[in-house]
C-alpha cells in the first residue's frame, strides 16, 4: 500500500502556505499537543500526590500520567502534521522526526531508552517544522516507494537535525531564559510576581500558549505560581466582566475552561483587558511576597482541574497545614474574585469599559 498524488493532497497546500500561516499553524499544533498531553498529568498527577498517603495504589495512575506527558514530542509531532493535512505516512514521520528533537529519551549504555520529563518543547515544535519542510521538498516524487523510504529520509534529515545540530543550542538558550525568570523571580519575588502574574493574564487571551511557553523556559518555583495567579485572574476577571451578558454558563466556562474564549472581543478593544490585568498585578505580587509556588506544567492552567492550587499545596516547603490551604483560597479564589468586582465597577464608572464588550455567542 502506497501513496499517490491523488491521495496525498497535502504537499500543494504546504507549499502554497505563507510563513505567517506555517508558523501559526506550527504554533496552533503545539498548542494543542502541549494541552492534550499535560492535561492528565496536571489534573491527576497532583491530586494523587496529595492522596498518596491514604491511597497508595494512586502511584499507578501517577505512573501513567508521567508517561503520557513524556510522550508530548510525539503529539507534537502528530498536532503539527495534522495542521497541515498530511497523509497518515507523512504525519507518522513527522511525529518520529520530533521525539528525535525533543530529546526526551536518550540512550542507556546498558541498552534501551530513558525516558524522562517532556524533552524540549521549543526543539520538538521546530523539528516538526523541519520535517514538514522535508515532507513538502519530497512531495510526491517517491511514488510507489513513499512508505519505504519517506521515514527514514524525514528521520534522518528533519531529526537528525533536530536532535544533532538545533537541540544542544535551544537547550543552552531555554535554560538561560528558565535561570534568568526563576533566578529574577528569587531576587525579587514581589516584582517579578506582579510583572508574570499580568504577563501571563494577556498572554492566556492571545494564541500563545501560556502552558507551552512555561514548560519550554521551565518556569519553576514561585515564577510558576504567580504566573498561574495571572492565568487566574483572567479567568475570574472576564467572568465578573461579563456577567450581566453572558449569564452564569457562559461566564463560569471563562474559571473553569479558559479565558481563551475572550480572545476576539479583547484584542478588538484592548482596554478591557485592563480590569483582569489590574487584579492579576495585585496576586502576584502578594504571591511572590508569600511564596506561592509551582511546577513546569501547572503554571498555565489557572484554577482549571485545581490544578495551581494543588501545584501550590504539594510544592516543597508547603504542604497541607490549615494555614496554607487558607492562604491558597484567598489567592486563588477569594481575592481574585473580589478584586475582580472591584475593578471592573471602577472602570465601568470611568467609562472605559461596559459588559456588553465581553458579550460572547456560541450559536
Amino acid at each position: 500500500m502506497a501513496d499517490s498524488p491523488s491521495a496525498a493532497p497535502a504537499t500543494p497546500a504546504v507549499y502554497a502556505t505563507s510563513v505567517g500561516d506555517f508558523t501559526l499553524k506550527v504554533l496552533n499544533g503545539i498548542s494543542i499537543a502541549v494541552v492534550v498531553s499535560l492535561v492528565p498529568q496536571a489534573l491527576l498527577g497532583e491530586l494523587f500526590k496529595a492522596l498518596l498517603p491514604v491511597f497508595p495504589q494512586g502511584i499507578n495512575i501517577i505512573n501513567m500520567v508521567s508517561f503520557t506527558a513524556s510522550m508530548m514530542p510525539l503529539i507534537i509531532g502528530v498536532m503539527v502534521a495534522m495542521q497541515f493535512k498530511l497523509t497518515p505516512i507523512q504525519t507518522a514521520a513527522v511525529g518520529i522526526a520530533a521525539i528525535l528533537g525533543s530529546g526526551v529519551a536518550t540512550a542507556d549504555p546498558e541498552g534501551g531508552f530513558h525516558v524522562q520529563g517532556t524533552g524540549l518543547v521549543i526543539n520538538s515544535g521546530l523539528t516538526a517544522a523541519m520535517a514538514v519542510g522535508v515532507v513538502a521538498v519530497i512531495g510526491h516524487r517517491l511514488k510507489n516507494y513513499t512508505i519505504l523510504l519517506l521515514s527514514m529520509i524525514v528521520v534522518l534529515v528533519a531529526g537528525g537535525i533536530g536532535s544533532m545540530v538545533t537541540y544542544p543550542a535551544v537547550k543552552v538558550l531555554t535554560q538561560w531564559l528558565g535561570s534568568i525568570v526563576n533566578g529574577a523571580t528569587g531576587f525579587q519575588p514581589v516584582l517579578m510576581g506582579l510583572v508574570l502574574a499580568v504577563l501571563f493574564s494577556v498572554m492566556i487571551v492571545s494564541p500563545i500558549s501560556t502552558v507551552g511557553i512555561a514548560t519550554a523556559i521551565f518556569m519553576e518555583g514561585v515564577s510558576s505560581g504567580t504566573a498561574n495567579l495571572g492565568v487566574t485572574a483572567a479567568g475570574f476577571g472576564l467572568m465578573v466582566a461579563g456577567w450581566k451578558v453572558n449569564g452564569f454558563g457562559t461566564s463560569i466556562l471563562h474559571v473553569l475552561g479558559s479565558p481563551k474564549v475572550q480572545m476576539a472581543n479583547l484584542w478588538s478593544r484592548p482596554v478591557t483587558m485592563l480590569p483582569m490585568m489590574c487584579t492579576a498585578a495585585v496576586v502576584g505580587a502578594l504571591g511572590g511576597l508569600l511564596g506561592i509556588s509551582g511546577t513546569p506544567i501547572s503554571a498555565g492552567f489557572g484554577v482549571s482541574g485545581l490544578m495551581g492550587p494543588l501545584a501550590a499545596l504539594n510544592y516543597e516547603g508547603w504542604g497541607w497545614s490549615a494555614a496554607n490551604i487558607a492562604i491558597v483560597a484567598v489567592l486563588f479564589f477569594v481575592l481574585p474574585l473580589v478584586l475582580s468586582i472591584v475593578f471592573s465597577k471602577i472602570f465601568e464608572k470611568i467609562g472605559w469599559v461596559r459588559p456588553e464588550n465581553y458579550k460572547l455567542d456560541f450559536e
